[in-house]
């Protein structure tokens, strides 16, 4: 049986080292539009109602629930964007991971670049990186490779693909078959829509460039006159003097190997794993049954468990949802439901997320993102009865009732 102590502790062990490298690539970069110090803590634990973070959240959360965004907004995050990924790379840190889920907004709505896990430090005598990571549909072609990249070169073309989601609401580059995708981003086959502003698409189309020698840089995507429209220059933050000592002396251990670990992604992508930390935010305590019966909360959010292989409660949820007559776009282990509510009237939407809580025991997530909760309750209920061949249901349980419907009664 698996250790689930044993697994706890490595989970926390990853963790403590991911922390520690982004409060190292904070020492470097202090910037209005990254991340403070102090907000790395605690967005780590995942505390975003502290500090500047009160009606913040992540920019593809606006994307879900507005769809694509006005261009004058759109411009403005992508200026922010490009201000703080430029201030990155002036000081030799490349992000390798750009993407909306990454990009949080701050209580008066400016975008803050999170999320360094994946990032590349400065290496003396090392021009080309060579580390296959970051989420696909955002990834430069000569990632996808082998043979070498530029990290500010790549990094450059993850923001043209925000840019392009901005003005859309949806990826230039989204297929389920991974070779399907690899191939259009390798060729660059991308249409712009008729609505996108000629002066966008033009800066799109180069910075989409699928030859990073030919692609543009920093400072001509500055100097272009789309870009350089309603712009406002920010200064760099002066110095902070933040105190590592009790922070460092809090997580490192006498004994501990100083083996330095990557967290990358690649063509085999899985679900995303709760570790240590996650799981006791998410129990309310140290009782971890609540994490799977917590009850409805005020954005309608519920779970259910699955011994199932994740790629088959995947196609599940899919071949379910599109019976029910939902649309539905898939990115990795995170699937997007919609269609008109069922007065004809507006939109239904709901979010489900995969997540790896131990080996062969997945989590699924669903939130409500636009409708009725009325709606909503009926919607998840009929959804989940037409799951029961993948949704586990506790040993001790002596009906058929799994925790799903318990966690429906409001």
């Amino acid at each position: 049986m698996y250790d689930f102590e044993c697994w706890c502790i490595e989970s926390f062990s990853l963790l403590i080292l991911q922390i520690k490298r982004e409060i190292s690539i904070m020492k470097l970069v202090r910037h209005p539009y990254v991340v403070r110090l102090h907000e790395v803590l605690a967005s780590r634990a995942k505390i975003y109602i502290i500090l500047e973070f009160i009606t913040g959240g992540e920019l593809f959360d606006k994307i879900v629930h507005r769809g694509r965004l006005s261009e004058t907004e759109a411009r403005r995050y992508f200026q922010q964007l490009i201000d703080g990924v430029d201030y990155c790379h002036s000081k030799g840190v490349y992000h390798r991971d750009l993407k909306p889920e990454n990009l949080l907004l701050d209580s008066q709505g400016n975008l803050r670049i999170s999320d360094f896990g994946l990032s590349a430090l400065p290496e003396e005598g090392v021009s080309l990186l060579r580390t296959t990571c970051g989420t696909p549909n955002y990834v430069a072609p000569e990632v996808l490779s082998h043979k070498g990249y530029v990290g500010s070169v790549a990094d450059v073309w993850s923001c043209g693909v925000i840019l392009y989601v901005l003005l859309a609401g949806y990826l230039p580059f989204d297929e389920l078959d991974l070779t399907t995708l690899y191939n259009k981003i390798g060729k660059a086959e991308f249409s712009c829509p008729s609505w996108f502003p000629v002066g966008a698409k033009s800066l799109i189309y180069r910075i989409l460039d699928p030859n990073p020698q030919t692609r543009i840089r920093m400072d001509d995507i500055r100097d272009d006159e789309w870009f350089k429209r309603s712009y406002v220059a920010v200064r760099p933050i002066e110095y902070e003097d933040v105190n590592l000592d009790d922070v460092y002396a809090a997580f490192d251990d006498p004994e501990d190997q100083q083996a330095k670990a990557e967290q990358c992604g690649n063509e085999n992508m899985a679900p995303i794993t709760l570790n240590a930390f996650d799981l006791i935010i998410l129990s309310q305590g140290l009782n971890l049954a609540s994490i799977f019966d917590r009850g409805q909360d005020a954005k309608h959010q519920t779970r259910f468990l699955s011994t199932k292989p994740a790629k088959v409660v995947l196609s599940s949820m899919e071949v379910v949802a599109q019976s029910m007559g939902y649309k539905t776009h898939i990115r990795n282990y995170k699937m997007r439901m919609e269609g008109l509510s069922a007065n004809k009237t507006g939109l239904f939407s709901v979010i489900l997320e995969i997540f790896e809580v131990a080996p062969s025991f997945f989590m699924v997530d669903v939130q409500k993102a636009a409708g009725e909760t009325a709606e909503y309750l009926k919607f998840y209920k009929n959804f989940c009865s037409n799951l029961n061949d993948i949704i586990w249901k506790p040993p001790t349980s002596g009906s058929t009732k799994s925790w799903i419907s318990r966690s429906t009664k409001s």
